[in-house]
């Protein structure tokens, strides 16, 4: 697990509501405009997961930015949206991401908003592909895990995320308050890089989860559980013949790409 400090640290209350609260300007002002902008990273985790999502404050887990999944056929909507609510925009960054990504400051909060058009593209790309109509104001539970679950060197705060989410709400066959399990399962029999990724990071989650004195036993028990019932179902889904001749090359072949977070 990386050792990265970005997301991890004291953040103080007046910090943390200075993030929800324009996080819910933003989500008001999309609505207001039919513009489809659903939240993903922490904030998004912190949305879905009203029972458990003290875990982020009592495990050091702080905000850094704002971030959005959006459909690429919006951009310019989206742009028009966060000029109007006084945010300036990195123009090199869309330009640089062929399309992909845009990110946002606002200059007298000193927040930035990061918004990902279609797909997020890091380690491995989890493309929305209609799905952010599925949820409401954050993108579907499954793609929650999987945009944690993709990351190679996985930090810290992402493992806190992924606690929270598996404390919070069971594995299923469906998006409403569930973990869609079978899309996942689906996701990683088509690609055997993030089913490699995916299935590791799993265990790291189990491993870590362990090692926290602010999780009761019970808890523990729980994140062990629901992960073993996922890499099952990951295990269980018939795998498709490109996998499988991607699977004979296994860790001798890179099976990810390296990233460079921008900030």
């Amino acid at each position: 697990m990386s050792n990265d400090a970005i997301g991890m640290g004291f953040q103080d209350r007046e910090t943390r509501d200075k993030y929800e609260t324009e996080l819910t300007r933003i989500i008001e002002a999309s609505n207001d405009r039919g513009i489809i902008l659903r939240v993903i990273g922490s904030l998004a985790f912190q949305i879905h997961c009203p029972e458990f999502g003290y875990v982020q404050e009592a495990l050091g887990r702080s905000y850094t930015d704002i971030d959005f999944a959006a459909y690429r056929n919006q951009t310019s909507d989206v742009q028009a949206l966060m000029a109007d609510l006084g945010y300036t925009e990195r123009k090199n960054i869309l330009l640089f991401s062929e399309g992909d990504r845009s990110i946002f400051d606002n200059p007298t909060t000193g927040l930035y908003v990061d918004v990902f058009y279609d797909k997020l593209d890091f380690c491995h790309v989890i493309r929305w592909n209609g799905r952010l109509e599925v949820d409401s104001p954050t993108i579907p539970l499954a793609e929650m895990l999987l945009e944690k679950m993709q990351i190679v060197e996985i930090n810290e705060k992402d493992i806190i995320d992924t606690i929270m989410l598996l404390l919070e709400h069971p594995l299923g066959n469906g998006d409403v308050e569930t973990i869609n399990i079978p899309r996942i399962a689906e996701f990683c029999a088509k690609d055997w890089g993030l089913w490699r990724t995916t299935t590791m990071n799993l265990e790291k989650v189990k491993a870590l989860s362990q090692s926290y004195e602010s999780l009761s036993d019970e808890h523990k028990a729980q994140i062990a559980a629901q992960v073993e019932s996922a890499l099952t179902r990951i295990e269980d889904e018939p795998k498709s013949l490109a996998w499988r001749m991607r699977a004979r090359l296994g860790d001798r072949v890179k099976w990810y790409k390296e990233v460079d977070d921008v900030h």
